[in-house]
């Protein structure tokens, strides 16, 4: 094994497997999927302080179990099945705290005042037409249209059935088009 940046994830599990390279391999594994898992998490929280707070919390989580990793699914996969995990404690966590139901219209707020896009006024109905969305929709929505991840994978992340989030992204989809007609 070099020093030189892996190219697979087998090389990434195996350094980590030896003491004498595991801070490298993480290392790795940050500068490989960090920025993605970032936003994964911003598409879900909104607000850039909660983002790094749940991606630092999912990176621990990665650190401290990635020695018991089976490969039974791909590593992005298990490392976005952890920062979904995270990322929906932090608002159920939200919710118990402040005493609601639904953190829809805090995360609008954060949309309109943290510069969580640079687009134009039609981004921003199509983040709140998703923000509106029903958590699970939502999630999945923003892992098809922004990821671009196959549902097989989706499947994996969410430990749901291809069927179900087909359906799923299906009826974000029609919420979605129902929002930006009426707005």
């Amino acid at each position: 094994m070099s020093t030189n940046k892996p190219t697979s994830d087998i090389e990434i599990l195996q350094a980590f497997a030896k003491d004498a390279t595991k801070h490298m391999a993480f290392e790795w594994l940050l500068n490989t999927y960090q920025q993605k898992t970032y936003w994964h998490i911003r598409r879900m929280v909104i607000s850039h302080d909660d983002t790094d707070d749940v991606l630092q919390n999912t990176m621990i989580k990665v650190w401290e179990n990635l020695h018991q990793f089976k490969g039974n699914a791909k590593l992005y996969t298990w490392i976005y099945r952890i920062a979904t995990n995270e990322a929906l404690n932090f608002l159920n966590k939200k919710k118990q705290h402040q005493n609601i139901e639904d953190t829809s219209p805090e995360l609008l707020v954060h949309l309109n005042t943290t510069g969580y896009f640079n687009g134009n006024s039609v981004e921003l109905k199509l983040q709140q037409a998703i923000i509106n969305l029903p958590e699970k929709q939502r999630l999945v929505f923003n892992l098809k249209y922004f990821d671009n991840m196959k549902y097989e994978d989706m499947s994996e992340v969410l430990e749901t059935s291809v069927g179900a989030l087909k359906a799923s992204y299906h009826h974000a989809v029609k919420k979605i088009e129902t929002y930006l007609s009426v707005h």
